[in-house]
């Protein structure tokens, strides 16, 4: 009992309270605009809407270029001590995210008609195709406030932007319903503005003097030989993520797609529960000074988190009742594949502890490229083969083992780097 209460003492706990809130009210703000659409578009429109967000989604973290994690790992380590070097690798890491959001927005607009018929065998698409690559860029730059704030434990601020911009999402969408009309391209409009907007509002909760500072490219050799090989793995995770989206999206008519999409959309609270508690989790990672005190904060970590996922568990009747009720009765298929993909966010959830002591303690982000290979290989060769006789609910399962594998790896892994000697 001491320990439990030890940990919710904690400066973690009391922070990871804090962007949980956020990320909960954030969380339900987001499901509403999906409820919205789901019910206005129907399952086949909203499957189409769901493979653009994805391409989006997609391509946006591959062509973040690991900017993000290297700038919670050198700005948070100098933030104090260094506040100049800090402000050169913010420079350095905002140049970065211009470059690459010019250079997707006119490759993949240019590509937009090729994906569409041949990767995905649906020209139909390739209209909101064209919105999601220019929508790339809002979403890169959105991303890069996020993380300044993350890196500078802002955390009221932090959770504060993402409720205001899930919330005009939804403004968006009653707009367009009452004077215009609810589409899968109007739809697509209101979900890329936001985050263009929500980074022109950022800069002013964030500090610019990183804009007037000079010689960030002095920095360039140790931000990219530590971002090389996150960019390798955000490129091989930013597919294998979505890899059960993308075999959908190829192999199943459009109302599998829809359904399986709602089910994802369900179970999306998870996963931003995991970012915000790696929020608060990663800057403090960066710091910790020595092994023993490593171990006993992924002890309070872990306890944690495991907490929180047995709550998942617990709500799984309810859910799985609401689902059908807020989604439309069209949904009710969605209900055993939500139950296969809640287990596997939670596995997701557990491992934050020891995902962001190898990123962010031991700075070897090289691990997560082999382990992002492995879960894609597990996803891409099980629904490959399985799709044909068990369908959309082959993809489910074989998210959940990849998620399992992408657990015990990185266990076994640092428990050996930790307990070696023992």
């Amino acid at each position: 009992m001491e320990k439990i209460r030890e940990i919710f003492l904690t400066s973690t706990f009391k922070q990871s309270s804090l962007t949980m809130f956020g990320t909960v009210t954030n969380g339900f703000l987001g499901a509403v605009f999906y409820i919205l659409v789901a019910r206005y578009l129907g399952p086949a429109q909203f499957g189409l809407f769901s493979i653009a967000t994805l391409v989006l989604n997609m391509v946006a973290d591959i062509g973040d270029l690991g900017t993000n994690t290297g700038l919670v790992r050198f700005v948070s380590a100098n933030r104090i001590d260094n506040p100049e070097k800090a402000n050169r690798f913010l420079k350095l890491g905002f140049e970065v995210k211009l470059i690459a959001a010019f250079v997707i927005g006119i490759v993949g607009v240019s590509l937009s008609s090729w994906i569409a018929v041949f990767l995905f065998k649906k020209p139909e698409l390739a209209p909101l195709l064209r919105i999601a690559f220019i929508g790339v860029s809002g979403s890169l730059l959105f991303s890069f406030i996020l993380t300044t704030l993350q890196a500078y434990e802002r955390f009221w601020s932090w959770s504060l932007i993402q409720v205001i911009s899930n919330a005009g999402r939804i403004v968006l969408i009653f707009l367009f319903f009452r004077f215009i009309n609810v589409s899968a391209f109007t739809s697509m409009g209101a979900y890329i503005l936001i985050p263009m907007l929500g980074f022109v509002g950022g800069l002013f909760v964030t500090s610019t003097k990183f804009f007037n500072v000079k010689g960030e490219i002095t920095e360039i050799k140790d931000f990219f030989h530590y971002n090389k090989w996150v960019a390798l793995f955000t490129l091989i995770a930013a597919v294998s993520g979505r890899l059960d989206s993308f075999l959908t999206a190829r192999y199943l008519t459009v109302f599998e797609i829809g359904i399986y999409a709602a089910a994802t959309r369900v179970t999306q609270i998870v996963p931003q529960l995991v970012g915000a508690i790696s929020t608060v989790v990663a800057p403090k990672m960066a710091n910790v000074g020595s092994k023993k005190e490593l171990v006993e904060y992924i002890k309070k970590t872990q306890i944690f988190v495991i907490a929180i996922a047995i709550l998942g568990i617990l709500s799984l009747p309810v859910v799985s009742y609401f689902i059908p009720i807020l989604f439309g009765s069209a949904y009710t298929a969605s209900v055993p594949i939500f139950i296969v993909l809640l287990f596997a966010m939670l596995v997701l959830l557990i491992s934050i502890p020891i995902h962001t002591a190898v990123f962010y303690y031991f700075s070897y982000p090289k691990l997560f490229v082999y382990i992002s290979t492995g879960h894609l290989l597990i996803v891409a060769l099980a629904g490959y083969f399985f799709i044909p006789t068990y369908g959309v609910m082959a993809i489910a399962y074989s998210v959940l083992a990849a998620g399992i594998f992408g657990f015990v790896v990185p266990s076994i892994w640092v428990y050996r780097k930790l307990f070696k000697n023992i």
